[in-house]
């Protein structure tokens, strides 16, 4: 068994720590979480996340969950690959955990509200309520982003890559597949076309499609059907 052990599920936020470890040239062990299946609730792996989501990332068998701590981990773990600005002064570096915690707390439950909206309400109907409202305060993260990609881009940081791009990048994926409209952003779309050329999104790419793959056989494959009365984005 390898040291380093991701637990993930095909096209979630497990993307952001994966990516980071390929970026890092670490190698790792992927372990596919079936979630239709309820493997996410199992006593086996809630042992590494309590909480019953992806990612957990095991370490010579520690447990870690949350973004935010992974990438933080990773980053100084791994300093050489410079997945995070390491400022010296308190407050600058203060600055980069505000950016992880922007993606998971800001970014990350609006991505939830727009692609599975029936979760927040008991009410039928009431799903496309529930989508608008998150969709026009996610308008104005993506009006943020877009001014910083378009003023100090091509990357979050500027001419650097870091893990917050590859957090930024899943919830632009997650967004448009929830059909928010995103012509309005032709810089973040720019940055969604670097990230596709990397080598690191193409191996992680790679490994989620063996995942589906494999969901797919064992007939555990999770259906997403956006809001009735959307338009596709492009």
């Amino acid at each position: 068994m390898r040291d380093v052990i991701v637990f993930y599920a095909p096209e979630t936020c497990s993307r952001v720590p994966m990516m980071s470890l390929e970026e890092a040239g670490v190698e790792y062990a992927c372990r596919l979480v079936a979630h239709r299946a309820g493997e996410h609730k199992a006593p086996d792996y809630l042992r590494f996340n309590p909480a019953g989501k992806v990612p957990a990332l095991v370490v010579e068998g520690r447990p870690l969950s949350e973004n935010v701590a992974i990438v933080s981990y990773l980053a100084q773990r791994y300093p050489d690959a410079n997945l995070l600005p390491r400022p010296d002064e308190p407050l600058e570096a203060a600055r980069v955990t505000s950016d992880l915690a922007f993606c998971a707390s800001v970014l990350h439950p609006l991505v939830s509200r727009l692609r599975i909206p029936a979760k927040f309400c008991n009410l039928d109907g009431t799903d496309r309520n529930v989508w608008d409202l998150a969709a026009a305060e996610m308008r104005l993260h993506f009006e943020r982003i877009e001014r910083r990609l378009s003023t100090q881009g091509p990357w979050w940081y500027g001419d650097a890559w870091s893990s917050i791009d590859a957090y930024i990048n899943w919830v632009w994926f997650r967004s448009t597949d929830a059909r928010f409209p995103v012509e309005p952003y032709p810089a973040f779309a720019g940055h969604d076309r670097r990230m596709a050329e990397r080598p690191s999104m193409r191996r992680v790419l790679a490994r989620e499609a063996d995942g589906q793959r494999e969901l797919r056989e064992r007939g555990l494959v999770l259906e997403f059907k956006p809001v009735s009365g959307l338009a596709a984005t492009s």
